[in-house]
């Protein structure tokens, strides 16, 4: 499939972009002591290599009220600009052009970092924390334009072709944009003149400090669902504004806020090309800018549709390049086939970022390490091994892939008569078909690379022995207790009543193996998709479900994926019940005793089916048969011990490399 209108080069200011795709600004909170590291030269780099026409570097802060995250860069110090050349050399090397965004988050900033008083237009409080804010005077307000203007310096003296001013999201400037959060009566404030005047400063600065030949952007966001927020119309009216001033040379439109944060980086909970809307409505209003629509446009087939009906100039694909570095470069060479897409889970981009660590990818473990492993692309080795891969799950599906990849003669035996695993199994929960895709994907890498595949292959010791291979490794995965064992109920080594029957595990539901009565309840041990996606399936199917936690609310752990709010509002739409801070205390074939952890007292909760969303148990099977028979071999994945799917890709991607 060609792809010619994103594959079109195009004008921005002095620098002509190679292509329509741009590599968007996101914080990878890689920062050490505030610097750039060789993490972000070589993560940076590998993008650039891969085909990326702009690259926006993570935001830096302009003042010490801007601070938000511990991996965010120095505000207010020249010790940046050396270690930022190095960064802007190494990726216009390949020819991307550099930009660097500019923040302050205002009201919301987080003092666990800044150790700073939040600033903002009127004192309004902080959406990311509890926090208030302090009401900026004149000289404040003056401070942190100049703050602006002295990190557009920096970012000149270090090789960035621009900057971009960080308006979206109910950042600084949008606070004062918008009435809620602007309640001056000076001339910061009131009018749309006066209310705009802080970003129309900022940016004329800028302009003069920095010259005619540096690419000013504008980042902004609409929120229709929050009333607080500025209307699509009056973003619209500020960004016609700025634009009929030349202050900029493009616009950058996502979605959502710290209002509702769970639109920022949608999960595939939410549809895609979400940003779409509002690119086309500014595209309505602006003469000399372009406008880049970003938020939710995974691959180069969406790219291509939204520039070609002239909705966008520029797409930004943020998700997309962090699983598939090379995304543009295999579409551009008519390999479309071959781009790892983004699951749109957001476990290890913005989940590792929620949690302060820096950022990674769930199916792409080289994010955060492509300095030290050579980035997404495997070096030959000079003498092949025959290596056997047992198990395909993740972590056997990427031991082997990268293994082929080095040139090694691979086999892979799963005793499945398909790839996937529990995987497979999660990819059948509604809304995340994008899982079975990336496996289809590992199906058509496999192949390509000769790997010789064996379904429906157990492989018992001697017939390991008897394959003669020079590198054994074993990921058979977990399997879930047949106990009722939880974590809640220590006392109780197997759940009372289970053999009564109709205890079920997600894997049996999921695979389809059993048939659960009309009424289900099903205990989330885990507070993440196994439980809840399964429930969200059988709400689907039209079962009248009732969920169980010992957490304090449903989806405690997809909170760093900002996945748990729309997630619980699905299942509420569907009828679905929640009981918190509980567990099953006994099964009674028509019910279920539940504990309230609380209080200590147990209520009958009448049911038909329970399935049991519990902590697995490694499958060791293989490798205890192996001990046994002296067979060396190298254990990764869930059954080295069960955890998320993500250090299953990374210990198989690691096994891979070790060969």
């Amino acid at each position: 499939m060609s792809f010619k209108h994103i594959f079109s080069p195009i004008t921005l200011r002095h620098k002509t972009l190679r292509n329509r795709v741009v590599f968007g600004a996101h914080t990878t909170n890689m920062a050490e002591d505030g610097l750039p590291t060789e993490k972000h030269v070589a993560y940076y780099r590998e993008r650039a290599l891969g085909g990326a026409a702009m690259i926006v570097v993570e935001p830096v802060p302009v003042h010490g009220a801007a601070v938000l995250t511990r991996g965010n860069f120095r505000h207010s110090s020249d010790a940046v600009i050396g270690p930022f050349r190095r960064l802007t050399e190494a990726s216009k090397a390949e020819g991307s052009v550099m930009i660097q965004q500019l923040y302050h988050v205002g009201a919301h900033g987080d003092a666990d970092n800044s150790y700073h008083p939040n600033w903002s237009p009127s004192g309004g409080p902080s959406y990311h924390d509890s926090d208030g804010s302090h009401t900026m005077n004149e000289a404040e307000i003056e401070l942190t334009i100049d703050g602006f203007v002295q990190a557009a310096r920096r970012c000149r003296e270090a090789g960035f072709d621009g900057v971009e001013v960080w308006a979206a999201y109910h950042a600084l400037p949008d606070q004062f944009w918008t009435p809620f959060s602007n309640q001056r009566d000076d001339r910061w404030g009131g009018s749309l003149e006066n209310r705009t005047r802080f970003s129309r400063e900022i940016m004329s600065r800028v302009r003069r400090e920095c010259g005619d030949d540096f690419i000013i952007g504008l980042a902004v966001n609409d929120e229709p669902e929050v009333p607080a927020a500025l209307s699509r119309e009056s973003i619209a009216e500020i960004i016609e504004r700025h634009d009929r001033e030349n202050l900029m040379d493009y616009v950058t439109c996502g979605t959502g806020n710290y209002f509702n944060f769970y639109k920022l980086m949608p999960t595939f909970l939410y549809g895609e090309k979400l940003g779409v809307d509002l690119a086309q409505a500014l595209k309505g209003v602006t003469q000399h800018a372009l406008v880049t629509a970003e938020s939710h446009i995974r691959t180069p087939e969406n790219a291509d549709t939204v520039v070609g009906a002239g909705e966008a100039d520029l797409i930004s694909i943020v998700r997309g390049q962090i699983a598939d570095p090379h995304l543009v470069a295999k579409a551009e060479a008519g390999r479309a086939e071959d781009i790892r897409g983004c699951l749109s889970c957001n476990q290890m981009c913005w989940g590792r970022r929620y949690r302060d660590y820096w950022i990674s990818c769930l199916i792409n473990p080289s994010v955060g390490r492509e300095h030290e492993w050579g980035g997404d692309r495997f070096e030959a080795v000079e003498i092949p091994q025959r290596v056997l891969v047992v198990g395909g799950g993740p972590a056997g599906l990427e031991a082997a892939r990268v293994a082929a990849e080095r040139g090694h003669k691979v086999t892979l035996a799963e005793a499945a008569p398909h790839f996937g695993g529990q995987f497979r199994l999660a990819g059948q929960q509604p809304r995340r078909g994008q899982i079975t895709d990336l496996l289809d994907w590992y199906g058509r890498q496999l192949e390509k690379l000769d790997v010789e595949v064996r379904f429906n292959s157990y492989l018992e010791p001697d017939e390991v022995a008897a394959m003669g291979a020079d590198k054994v490794i074993i990921a058979t995965g977990s399997l879930p207790t047949e106990t009722g064992f939880q974590r809640a109920m220590t006392q109780n080594e197997i759940l009372p009543g289970i053999e009564l029957g109709q205890v079920f595990s997600p894997e049996d539901v999921m695979g389809r193996a059993v048939r659960p009565g009309k009424r289900v309840i099903v205990l989330d041990e885990g507070g993440n998709w196994r439980g809840a996606g399964t429930a969200w399936f059988l709400a689907e199917e039209g079962h009248a479900v009732t969920l169980v936690t010992p957490d304090a609310l449903i989806g405690k752990e997809l909170q760093r994926t900002a996945a748990d709010w729309p997630l619980r509002k699905a299942l509420r739409r569907l009828g679905a019940e929640f009981v918190t801070e509980s567990a099953i205390a006994a099964w009674r074939g028509d019910g279920a005793e539940i504990l309230d952890l609380l209080n200590g007292k147990t209520r009958h909760l009448a049911a038909d089916s329970l399935v049991m969303a519990t902590t697995n148990q490694a499958n060791t099977t293989v490798a205890q048969g192996l001990d046994d028979s002296g067979i060396d071999y190298d254990l990764i994945g869930d059954a080295a011990g069960p955890r998320q799917a993500a250090f299953a890709f990374y210990e198989g991607r690691k096994a891979g490399l070790a060969v």
